[in-house]
């Protein structure tokens, strides 16, 4: 379908889990002792990884939604507030009554490495029995984190039954988890340490030939600097992802998922879908809080463009 300017519309991504209120501070140096610090700067925002991930989307210009559960709390109309400013479709985000939106405190040093603390009210509902299913058609691809399995297992089986391509963000969480959602994707793009402990080695190759015996969807790992490997026709085939000086790491593996959804939903093959990915990833590292470094199109498509 296209727009009454005759050009495509714009592709969809639906992305499902983490629905987080983050404070980030910037600081000189983690601190190794308890002691008192002072960060340089601060920012609160909504995130999470899926959160995060529909956020580089309508950033790269795709329209995105976001299903989720927040509470009844101030935390969650802030959540709710911010991501809509970014251009994400929150209508559909569950506020449940009497519980609380999960946080996160963030420091971030000057090599862009960061302490992570997070708090998940164990009481936020799980029941994904609410989840408009049958909305799932109207999308060109979706992409579900670890932070809801239940969401996450329901949604990506609904989207393979209707032949939409189904990524995984596979990072760490609770044991067994990414086991149960593997099967479930057309594309699983794990993080190197949630790859290592599910295959039980940190070699590359071997691992993601592990990963690979255990789903019928495309197996790959982001590598940090390293950029994007993935296995294909029996092959570990690279992505490098671009030199860059970071300062802050913060959701650019979340960058990375939204952006590769985006690109297969544009009909991207995998390497260039990557390519793309890595390069929105790398420009983020750039720039200091969390997903508000997520690139513009045009961004992107100039770093492309120097490449070659």
């Amino acid at each position: 379908m296209n727009d009454s300017g005759g050009s495509p519309a714009p592709k969809s991504v639906l992305c499902l889990g983490a629905a987080i209120l983050d404070t980030i501070f910037r600081v000189e140096a983690i601190p190794a002792t308890p002691i008192k610090v002072l960060p340089t700067d601060c920012v609160q925002i909504g995130s999470g990884m899926a959160s995060s991930a529909a956020s580089a989307v309508a950033r790269l210009g795709g329209r995105s939604r976001i299903w989720g559960r927040v509470g009844d709390d101030l935390a969650g109309r802030q959540y709710l507030d911010d991501l809509a400013a970014a251009g994400v479709d929150v209508a559909q985000v569950r506020r449940v009554q009497g519980r609380r939106t999960p946080i996160s405190t963030i420091i971030v040093d000057r090599h862009g490495e960061r302490l992570i603390v997070p708090y998940y009210d164990p009481l936020l509902d799980t029941d994904p029995s609410w989840l408009p299913i049958d909305e799932v058609h109207g999308f060109d691809a979706v992409m579900c984190d670890v932070r809801w399995p239940d969401g996450s297992a329901r949604l990506l089986q609904a989207a393979r039954d209707t032949g939409k391509f189904a990524v995984l963000d596979g990072d760490i969480g609770p044991p067994g988890v990414v086991e149960r959602l593997l099967p479930l994707a057309t594309h699983a793009i794990l993080s190197e340490p949630a790859l290592a402990r599910l295959a039980g080695t940190e070699d590359l190759p071997r691992a993601l030939a592990t990963a690979a015996r255990l789903t019928p969807a495309l197996v790959g790992v982001t590598a940090g600097e390293r950029g994007f490997y993935w296995l294909e026709d029996g092959r570990v085939r690279h992505v490098p992802a671009p030199r860059v000086q970071a300062i802050d790491t913060l959701a650019a593996g979340d960058v990375f998922h939204g952006a590769f959804a985006l690109g297969l939903a544009e009909g991207m093959a995998v390497a260039e879908a990557g390519r793309f990915a890595c390069v929105a990833a790398s420009i983020k590292c750039t720039r200091f809080g969390g997903r508000l470094g997520a690139p513009t199109r045009d961004e992107v498509l100039a770093a492309l463009a120097v490449r070659g």
